[in-house]
C-alpha cells in the first residue's frame, strides 16, 4: 500500500470499495443496503442504488429469512451482501448464520462454498440503550465456520472488504461501528486487497502491547499518544480479523514488550478481549513481566443516559489506566 493516497472517511472508503466490487463482479447482490443507517454518512451509499439498481433488493424486516436467503444465494453461485443493520438484529438471524451459512462447507465435505458477507453495526453507539448497543461478535467467534472482520480505519475497510467480496469462499461477518463512520485517514488510490489473517502494527512501541479491535483501535492510538508524553511507548496491534486470527503477530509484539493489555467492546465475560488475553497467556506466559489486563464493557445492559453510557464504555482513558497498572 505504497501508492498515492487521499484523505477519506471510513464510510466514504467503504462505499468506494462497494462500488468497485459491484462493478468488478456481477454476481454481487445486496439484500438491504442501509449501510450507514440514519447517519449523515448515508450520503456516500445512496448513489450506489442509482448506479446499480438491479443489484439492490429491498427485503422485508425478517432477519432470519433474509440471512437464510443470503446463504442459499451464495451456495447457488452468487456473492451476496446481507445488511443486517444494528448488531442486535443478528440475534433474530442467528439460526441461519450458525446452522446454515457456517456449516455448509463442512457438512458438504468441502463441496459447497458460501461466499456471503453479513454486515452489522456493533457496539455502543450513543443513545442505543439496552436493545441497540450489543456487540455480538464474541458470539460469532464461538460459531465455527464464520470469518470475522473488524476494520478500524478507512484504508482497512477498503482493502478487507474488497478481499472478502471478491476472493473469499467462506461466510464473513463484517463488524462495523457507527462511531467509525466519520473516522478520517489516508487511503491508497486505486484497488487493493488486504487478505484475511494478517494483523497490522498500527503504532510501534517497546514498553507495552495494546491489542485493540475495531473501534478500540483509534482509542488505543489516542491512549498511546497520552502515554508517550509520560515516556511509555505503547505498541498498538490491530488484528483486523478474529477469524482467521494472526496470533503470530500478536505474540511477537508481546514477547518484545513483555506487557499486554487487550481491549474490545464486547462484554468482559467470555468476550473478545478475554479470549485474546487467554491465547496470549497460553503461548507467551514466559515473556510477561507483569500481570496482563483487559479493558472491555461491563456485564450490564447498556444504559440510555449519556453519563451512564460513558461510564460503561471502554475509553482511551481506561486504556491509559490499564497500561499504568501493567507498567508499575
Amino acid at each position: 500500500m505504497d501508492q498515492a493516497t487521499r484523505e477519506m472517511t471510513f464510510a466514504e472508503a467503504m462505499a468506494d470499495a462497494l462500488r468497485a466490487c459491484l462493478a468488478a463482479d456481477e454476481r454481487l447482490v445486496v439484500f438491504g443496503g442501509g449501510f450507514a443507517g440514519l447517519t449523515s454518512a448515508a450520503r456516500y451509499f445512496a448513489p450506489l442504488l442509482a448506479e446499480f439498481p438491479d443489484r439492490f433488493l429491498a427485503p422485508p424486516i425478517a432477519e432470519l429469512g433474509v440471512a437464510g436467503m443470503g446463504a442459499g444465494a451464495a451456495m447457488a453461485g452468487l456473492r451476496p451482501i446481507v445488511d443486517l443493520g444494528t448488531g442486535s438484529f443478528a440475534f433474530e438471524a442467528f439460526p441461519a448464520l450458525a446452522n446454515e451459512a457456517a456449516i455448509a462447507h463442512y457438512t458438504s465435505n468441502g463441496q459447497t462454498a458460501v461466499p456471503v458477507l453479513y454486515h452489522l453495526h456493533s457496539g455502543i453507539r450513543g443513545a442505543g440503550a439496552a436493545q441497540h448497543s450489543h456487540a455480538p461478535h464474541a458470539l460469532f467467534w464461538q460459531t465455527p465456520g464464520l470469518q470475522i472482520m473488524l476494520p478500524a480505519a478507512p484504508a482497512e475497510v477498503k482493502g478487507l472488504l474488497r478481499w472478502a467480496l471478491l476472493r473469499s469462499r467462506n461466510p464473513t461477518i463484517f463488524v462495523n461501528h457507527y462511531r467509525l463512520l466519520d473516522e478520517r485517514g489516508p487511503v491508497p488510490a486505486g484497488d487493493y486487497e488486504i487478505p484475511f489473517g494478517r494483523a497490522r502494527v498500527a503504532r510501534p512501541g517497546r514498553d507495552v502491547t495494546i491489542i485493540a479491535c475495531g473501534v478500540m483501535v483509534p482509542r488505543a492510538l489516542a491512549a498511546a499518544e497520552t502515554l508517550a508524553l509520560e515516556g511509555i511507548e505503547a505498541e498498538v496491534i490491530d488484528p483486523r480479523t478474529l477469524v482467521p486470527l494472526d496470533l503470530g503477530t500478536l505474540l511477537a509484539s508481546v514477547r518484545k514488550t513483555g506487557r499486554v493489555v487487550t481491549t474490545d467492546e464486547t462484554p468482559r465475560s467470555c468476550g473478545v478481549a478475554g479470549e485474546l488475553l487467554a491465547r496470549v497467556c497460553e503461548e507467551a506466559w514466559d515473556a510477561l513481566k507483569a500481570p496482563p489486563r483487559r479493558v472491555a464493557t461491563p456485564d450490564v445492559p447498556i444504559p440510555f443516559a449519556a453519563t451512564q453510557e460513558e461510564y460503561v464504555t471502554p475509553t482511551a482513558g481506561k486504556l491509559v489506566e490499564a497500561v499504568h497498572a501493567v507498567c508499575r
